[in-house]
C-alpha cells in the first residue's frame, strides 16, 4: 500500500529534476532525458535496451531503442544538460565545500570498433588497457555524506579534437569555478600537481589543496629544496588514528602529521604550506594548500581530513560505476 505513492512521488521528483537540466531543448530532447533519468534509474544501467525495456511501451522494444538512440545524437543535448547540471550544483556549494576534481578511467578491454578507443590506465587493476578517461567534478561537505556532481566529461587522447589533459582539466574547473565564484576549496589529487594548473589557481585567488608526488622544488626560507626533502624534514606534533576499510576488513592507522609554510618559485610571494602526513605508506603523504595554517591541532585535522574525505568520494564513484554498469557502455562512435 505504501509502494505506489512512493513510486509516483520518485517519478515526479525526477520529471521535475529532468525538466531542469533540460530546459531549452526541444520537446523530444526534453522527453529523452526524462526517459533516460528514469529508465537508469529503474534497470540500474546505461543499456538503451534495458532503459527501453523499463519504459513498457505498446510497440516493439527496437523501435523504442532506435528512437532512443536516434535523439541522443543530437548536438546540442551534452552541453546543455552539463550547463544546466553545475548550475543546479553550484546552489549547493557552500563557502568550504570540497571541489573534488577526479580524473579516472572507463575500461573496455573487448571493444575492437568503439571510435577512439585509447590506452588508459585501469585503476583498479593498475594495468594500461583500452578505453576512455572521465573527468569529473564533485561537490561534497568534509567529512559529510551528500555528493553532489558537478561536471563529467568522457574523452578519448585519440580524438581529432583532443588536445591535451591539461586542456580537459583547466576546462572542467573553469566551467565549475564560473558557476560557484569564490566559493569552495579544490581538492586534486597528484595528476593536480602540474604547473599549468598552478597557474589557473594562485593569480585566481582560488583556494585549493593538492596532493604533490614529492619532486617539485619549494622555496622553504631562503632556499629551494624538493617537495619530498622538505616532508622528510618536517615535524610531526600532532598523532591520531583512523580506521579504514580495505578489501572488506578494517584497518588503523596511526597517523602523525604537521606543516611547514612553502612558496611556489613562480610565485614567491604568494604564502602556501606543505602540510605532511605519516603512516599511509612508506612515502609521506604531501598536501599543498593556500588555506593559512597555524600551530593549531583543528585546523591543521580539517585539512588531512579533506584530503581523507576525497577518498571517500572516490570509492563512491567506483560504487556508482560499477552498480550502474557505466563500465559496459556500448557505442560506435
Amino acid at each position: 500500500m505504501i509502494i505506489a505513492p512512493t513510486a509516483t512521488k520518485l517519478r515526479e521528483q525526477m520529471a521535475q529534476f529532468s525538466g531542469n537540466l533540460s530546459r531549452g531543448l526541444s520537446k523530444p530532447a526534453r522527453r529523452l532525458v526524462q526517459e533516460a533519468i528514469y529508465g537508469i534509474q529503474a534497470r540500474q544501467s546505461v543499456h538503451l535496451t534495458e532503459i527501453a525495456r523499463s519504459l513498457e511501451e505498446k510497440i516493439p522494444l527496437i523501435k523504442t531503442e532506435n528512437r532512443l538512440s536516434r535523439n541522443l545524437r543530437r548536438p546540442q543535448l551534452r552541453v546543455t544538460l552539463q550547463d544546466a547540471l553545475v548550475q543546479q550544483g553550484a546552489k549547493r556549494i557552500h563557502e568550504d565545500t570540497l571541489l573534488i576534481l577526479d580524473l579516472s578511467d572507463l575500461v573496455k578491454p573487448y571493444a575492437k570498433k568503439m571510435e577512439y578507443l585509447s590506452r588508459v590506465r585501469d585503476g583498479s587493476e593498475g594495468k594500461i588497457a583500452d578505453g576512455y578517461w572521465l573527468c569529473q567534478v564533485i561537490g561534497v561537505e568534509n567529512e559529510g555524506q551528500e555528493i553532489t556532481p558537478l561536471y563529467g566529461e568522457l574523452y578519448s587522447s585519440s580524438a581529432k579534437d583532443f588536445v591535451s589533459e591539461n586542456r580537459e582539466i583547466l576546462r572542467a574547473l573553469r566551467q565549475v569555478s564560473e558557476a560557484v565564484g569564490p566559493r569552495g576549496i579544490w581538492v586534486i589529487d597528484r595528476g593536480g600537481d602540474r604547473g599549468k594548473l598552478y597557474e589557473e589557481l594562485v593569480p585566481q585567488g582560488l583556494r585549493f589543496l593538492i596532493r604533490q608526488m614529492g619532486d617539485r622544488d619549494l622555496l622553504f626560507g631562503p632556499r629551494g629544496e624538493s617537495t619530498l626533502q622538505i616532508a622528510l624534514d618536517c615535524p610531526l606534533p600532532y598523532q591520531t588514528q583512523i580506521v579504514r576499510e580495505e578489501h572488506g576488513k578494517e584497518r588503523v592507522y596511526h597517523l602523525s602529521y604537521g606543516f611547514r609554510a612553502v612558496r611556489l618559485p613562480d610565485y614567491p610571494q604568494v604564502p602556501l604550506w606543505l602540510v605532511v602526513v605519516k603512516g599511509l605508506g612508506e612515502t609521506p603523504l604531501m598536501l599543498l594548500t593556500n588555506l593559512p595554517m597555524r600551530r593549531n591541532r583543528r585546523m591543521l585535522w580539517w585539512i588531512v581530513s579533506a584530503y581523507l574525505t576525497r577518498w571517500r568520494v572516490e570509492e563512491t564513484i567506483r560504487f556508482g560505476k560499477q552498480s550502474y554498469q557505466v563500465e559496459d557502455i556500448r557505442v560506435l562512435t
